[in-house]
């Protein structure tokens, strides 16, 4: 285990759109502000910018809400026409009380309004929707930094979600390339003998949350470097982190 990371925030990238090369754009940018990339680097990076080059993005006066849509925002202010694309973009509606609609996603993820979000994207009208797949995404930006640098560097693309029992939100991994999510420690002997039978921990979760430290949320920060974890070099994405209903209590 390192005993030191240091993590490096992007300055300096233009506002994304759709068919922009998004990997050109990070690479530019961290040679600018002299930080470049380097061998095994963790390139974080905020799924609203992956989602605009992508072109994941629905004007909301093209939607024709539901009636379902129209009578739940109507009774808690909400916006009829985004809320019908968020359930366009879900598999199943989890939770939908007091003006917060839970559901899950067509990824398989658990999260508020199945990711749809109008901040940080231009025009009055624009939402922006989850990646439709975040892990070939991520593969794919991990590509191209290969291509363009010469440097294998893993890629981890978030996003901020609420969790259950506590307030505040915090940066998740949706997707990644190059790095093994989960740090098993099954098997493993603790210092004092214990033999761990449970423990497995989401590294790429805890790094998408060290990076949201320097990226912000209004300060135009869409990526960082995380460099200096020692990580295992993978094929594996985000959805092995996803638990099966079986095994899920929460549903």
């Amino acid at each position: 285990m390192a005993t030191e990371i240091r993590v490096i925030g992007i300055e300096g990238l233009p506002e994304v759109t759709p068919g922009m090369e998004l990997a050109a754009l990070i690479v530019d940018a961290a040679k600018r502000q002299e930080t470049p990339l380097e061998q095994d680097d963790v390139l974080v990076i905020t799924q609203k910018v992956v989602s605009k080059a992508e072109g994941m993005l629905v004007d909301l006066d093209t939607i024709t809400p539901s009636h379902l849509a129209k009578q739940w925002a109507d009774e808690y202010g909400r916006d009829a026409r985004l809320i019908e694309v968020a359930l366009m973009q879900s598999r199943r509606v989890s939770r939908m009380d007091r003006g917060v609609l839970i559901t899950e996603t067509v990824h398989g993820f658990y999260c508020v309004n199945s990711g749809v979000d109008a901040s940080n994207v231009p025009g009055e009208s624009m939402v922006a929707l989850l990646p439709k797949d975040p892990d070939a995404s991520a593969a794919r930006i991990a590509g191209e930094v290969r291509e363009l640098t010469g440097i294998d560097a893993a890629v981890v693309i978030t996003d901020s979600w609420g969790r259950p029992w506590r307030d505040g939100i915090t940066n998740v991994a949706i997707g990644s390339s190059g790095i093994e999510p989960l740090r098993d420690y099954r098997g493993s002997t603790d210092p004092h003998g214990y033999d761990l039978q449970v423990t497995a921990i989401a590294v790429v979760d805890e790094l998408a949350a060290a990076a949201e430290l320097v990226m912000g949320k209004v300060d135009m920060v869409p990526a960082a470097i995380v460099r200096g974890y020692e990580y295992a070099a993978s094929t594996s994405g985000v959805k092995e982190l996803i638990r099966p209903p079986d095994r899920d209590l929460f549903r």
